[in-house]
């Protein structure tokens, strides 16, 4: 595994970012930064929706909050299709230890 100085642990390919021993994709580092800084600043008011949603109890509000929170996930490629091209498995939410990742 490759220890990035800021940040959560990544896979040697820096494909997944790893969370108690789970492998999450991670965001395509082909975005320009401000268009990466843009999308997080949009994943964060949306999350910050859910939780004020869940608060009121309004479950409308929550749907469609969590509706933009998966939006600004796909845009920054931590969802939907894989951001990589070379064909290889999308090993998200799969065990590490379960992954060719285990021998890194």
């Amino acid at each position: 595994m490759s220890d990035r100085n800021e940040g959560p642990e990544h896979t040697p390919d820096g494909r997944y970012i790893v969370v108690d021993g789970v492998l999450w994709r991670a965001t395509d580092p082909s975005l320009p930064e401000e268009r990466r800084q843009a999308l997080v600043n949009d994943l964060m008011d949306a999350r910050r929706a859910v939780g004020a949603a869940k608060r009121a109890g309004d479950t409308g509000a929550e749907k469609a909050a969590r509706t933009r929170v998966h939006a600004a996930k796909v845009a920054l490629g931590e969802r939907g299709p894989v951001w990589w091209n070379d064909g290889a498995p999308d090993y998200t939410r799969c065990k590490l230890a379960n992954t060719r990742y285990a021998e890194s």
